[in-house]
C-alpha cells in the first residue's frame, strides 16, 4: 500500500539525489548560468526555491526515483541482459533516459525543453561530473539527465515569472 504523503516523497528524491553526490544548490548553480544573460542579479536563493518547486512535483518524483533506481541496478548488475550493458554502458543511441527526464521538462514548455537540449549536449557543472562519474566510479545515465530536467525546469519556471 502505497503509504507517502508529499513532504516524505519530496525528502526521499532529494535524499536519492545526494546519494548520488548531487545537492539541490548544485541544480540552483546551473539554473542561474541559464537565466544570468536574461535577468541580471538573480539570486542563488531564488534558484534554489525554483528547483525545490521543481521537484516537489509529484511526477518530478517519479521520475528521480525511477530513473535512480534503475542506475543503482545496473551499478549492481541486477538488469538482465542486453539492457544491463546498454545502461551500464550509455550506449549511445539509448534515448530512455532523455525520454523518461522529459515529464519533468515538459511541464514547463518550450523553453525547458531548449535548455534541457542544451544541458544535455554541454554537460556543463554538476552535469559533468555525473557524466564522468559513469566512465570510473558508477552508472549515471539517468543520473546526469535528470539533473538536467530539473534545471531546465526551473530554468523555464524563473523565465515564465519574469515575462514582462
Amino acid at each position: 500500500m502505497y503509504k507517502y504523503d508529499s513532504e516524505e516523497l519530496y525528502e526521499i528524491a532529494v535524499k536519492r539525489l545526494k546519494d548520488f553526490g548531487v545537492e539541490l544548490v548544485d541544480i540552483a548553480e546551473l539554473v542561474q548560468e541559464l537565466q544570468a544573460d536574461y535577468i541580471k542579479n538573480l539570486s542563488i536563493e531564488r534558484c534554489l526555491d525554483s528547483v525545490q518547486s521543481v521537484i516537489r512535483k509529484r511526477e518530478s518524483i517519479h521520475v528521480i526515483l525511477t530513473g535512480l533506481a534503475l542506475d543503482d541496478m545496473a551499478n549492481q548488475g541486477l538488469l538482465p541482459e542486453p539492457i544491463q550493458s546498454i545502461i551500464s554502458d550509455d550506449e549511445g543511441l539509448y534515448g530512455v533516459d532523455e525520454i523518461l527526464t522529459l515529464g519533468i521538462v515538459n511541464m514547463y514548455g518550450t523553453i525547458g525543453l531548449t535548455n534541457f537540449g542544451y544541458l544535455d549536449k554541454k554537460k556543463i557543472g554538476v552535469i559533468k561530473e555525473l557524466d564522468e562519474k559513469k566512465r570510473v566510479v558508477r552508472v549515471t545515465t539517468f543520473a546526469d539527465d535528470i539533473v538536467a530536467a530539473i534545471a531546465a525546469a526551473a530554468s523555464a519556471r524563473i523565465a515564465h515569472q519574469n515575462k514582462k
